[in-house]
């Protein structure tokens, strides 16, 4: 990869990059409003909703991917075609092997 390809207008931001400017937006949010200078006044309530946010962001996000990993788990395809072809490949290679003298 060329470096001039790497800053051009037309680079595509990969996924991870979308979820690292997704956290530091919302970090930096959040630090900001749970660090808050005293001249800011939060209500009670909201400021003790915020203090843990963080933590029961990441609780979500690990339901989260559990849930997309059941899923995906649940409905992964069986593919006939590719066992059958793999079937053929190690029925020629012991053949192969007996014939090179390899007892099984």
């Amino acid at each position: 990869i060329r470096f001039s390809r790497l800053f051009s207008p037309q680079a595509a931001m990969t996924k991870l990059g979308q979820w690292l400017c997704g956290l530091a937006l919302l970090g930096s949010a959040w630090a900001a409003l749970a660090l808050a200078s005293p001249g800011l006044r939060l209500p009670a309530p909201l400021r003790e909703a915020l203090l843990p946010l963080p933590v029961y962001l990441l609780v979500a996000f690990g339901c989260y991917s559990l849930a997309t990993v059941g899923y995906r788990l649940a409905t992964f395809n069986d593919c006939e075609e590719a066992a059958a072809e793999l079937q053929e490949h190690i029925s020629a290679a012991r053949a192969d092997l007996s014939r090179r003298g390899l007892c099984f």
